[in-house]
């Protein structure tokens, strides 16, 4: 029995002997690092511990699989990194995307769920690198960290797609400014630290546009954000000389179809992504005819692209005239326009509401009780997209607008302002403003501040009579938590309808 005994002691120090020492493991497959730097954790899942890291074109031996992980030796130590970040050994790594943030503050998370852990956040314009996809989810690679991304918020753009700006002798997009005093700030948001002052006739070069805020260039060599709607943005870039070509479009969605004709009906001869360009060859009614890059020419539609310069010369529809009946709506257009939408996410407040998910819950409410007191309505957007400032005014001149309604929710750096307000630009737009306004404070609750003057380019380039109001403050918690309600919205939109109804009356 001791001899044994002996023998099973000195098999179990023999094992425990080889078991501590590194095992090559003929059969491993070979990975290479296909990021910039990639974590190794101490399990497989992005909530392990962070134990090591690997650089692009590192090479490693796959040990073990567990579900998109692998468990690799390195060196004399093991850990688990991410497969999506490797390609194989034997086969060249396929060319990666790099993805844009198209808002601040976007949630980079550990799994594609809304519901797991923030790791980090990325700001309007932050790039990373796209390593998979999980449905409307992507993973990425951003400052070190992996995680995941919703594609609502990000653009995609390949590494051979030229980046925005690249030739820094031409003449980049300028903007003016048309008020007395505009506030510069830090970030593209109106509670943002102010780092400057500009004053109405400056002119300053363009870096970046975000929605309708713009990053312009100081003469300190800075840079700040301001507001789209206090000034006009202008290009100094020479038309071209070639008379077949009146400018250019730039795709605003994933996935848009390019049509043989000019119908949506039409067969699709091919489709193109956000950013991408075209030139245009002529306009066809609602549609463009463009370039492509084959030599033939195909259709795309006006609301699915803006322009160079957004100059649209579009006439207005020819109404036929219907009588209004006392008391009805009918007979008239009137355009419904929900501030911001898409990237635009407009103002947020202090308890986190957007302000373009409730212009476009008051929009819709507005216009049910519109087009039932008979007025032809239309609206400028009717769900989450991004609509630029000159296309809204561009369906106002096209459907001959008797009435243009903007729709926004107000925000100020001081959280104890609060009220309603009712802007206008024009003269001929200030009966309307009025009789709103006086609706309005029929019906809410709210500080009535009046109908002013303002500068906002949907007033200002219009040609009908146009309006803007502001309905309450996201910035106040106290009204954004009234203002967000729905019995807001039904009394808000019951006192802009009363407001046009004697305005209409009236005149």
């Amino acid at each position: 029995m001791s001899k044994i005994y002996k023998w099973i002691i000195a098999f179990i120090l023999l094992f425990s002997v080889f078991n501590n020492i590194p095992m090559a493991y003929a059969n491993s497959e070979s990975v290479v690092v296909d990021a910039s730097s990639v974590h190794i954790r101490s399990g497989p899942g992005l909530t392990y511990a962070v134990t090591g890291s690997l650089n692009r074109g590192d090479q490693v031996d796959v040990i073990s699989t567990s579900g998109d992980w692998y468990q690799i030796q390195n060196g004399n130590s093991s850990g688990w990194i991410a497969s999506w970040l490797t390609a194989s050994a034997d086969e060249p790594a396929e060319t990666s995307t790099a993805v844009v943030s198209r808002v601040n503050e976007l949630n980079v998370r550990s799994s594609p769920s809304i519901n797991s852990a923030v790791l980090g956040r990325m700001a309007a314009g932050d790039e990373a690198a796209m390593t998979g996809r999980d449905g409307e989810w992507i993973s990425i690679t951003f400052n070190g960290t992996s995680g995941w991304v919703h594609t609502d918020y990000i653009t995609q753009l390949s590494e051979q797609t030229a980046p925005i700006i690249t030739d820094q002798t031409a003449s980049p997009e300028t903007f003016t400014v048309s008020v007395d005093a505009l506030n510069v700030r830090k970030n593209a948001d109106l509670s943002s630290k102010r780092v400057g002052l500009i004053r109405q006739g400056e002119e300053y070069a363009v870096k970046e546009i975000n929605g309708n805020w713009i990053k312009i260039s100081l003469d300190d060599h800075k840079s700040g954000w301001v507001y789209s709607f206090h000034g006009a943005l202008s290009s100094n870039v020479k038309p071209s000389t070639d008379n077949s070509e009146i400018g250019t479009v730039t795709i605003l969605s994933n996935g848009t179809n390019i049509r043989e004709a000019a119908t949506t009906s039409s067969q699709i001869a091919t489709r193109a992504d956000a950013g991408e360009k075209f030139s245009i060859i002529k306009e066809d009614g609602d549609w463009y005819e463009i370039s492509l890059p084959s030599g033939e020419s195909a259709f795309i539609a006006k609301w699915v692209v803006s322009t160079g310069d957004e100059s649209f010369t579009t006439e207005p529809v020819m109404k036929e005239s219907v009588p209004r009946v006392a008391g009805t709506l009918k007979g008239l257009t009137i355009v419904i326009d929900p501030g911001h939408g898409g990237n635009d996410r407009g103002t947020t407040g202090t308890r986190g509401t957007d302000e373009k998910d409730i212009t476009i819950l008051t929009s819709e409410l507005l216009a049910a009780k519109l087009k039932a007191a008979g007025a032809n309505v239309i609206t400028t957007r009717d769900s989450d997209t991004y609509v630029s400032l000159r296309k809204r005014v561009a369906i106002s001149t096209q459907h001959a607008a008797d009435a243009f309604i903007s729709l926004h929710y107000d925000a100020n750096p001081d959280s104890s302002v609060a009220g309603f307000t009712t802007y206008y630009t024009h003269a001929h737009q200030q009966a309307l403003a009025s009789s709103v306004n006086d609706g309005l404070a029929s019906s809410v609750n709210l500080r009535n501040r009046g109908s002013q003057p303002g500068d906002f380019l949907v007033l200002r380039e219009n040609r009908q009579n146009a309006i803007l109001i502001e309905l309450g403050f996201l910035s106040n918690s106290a009204e954004e938590r009234t203002v967000t309600s729905a019995m807001f919205r039904e009394r808000a939109t019951h006192g802009i309808y009363k407001g046009l109804l004697d305005y209409f009356n009236a005149n």
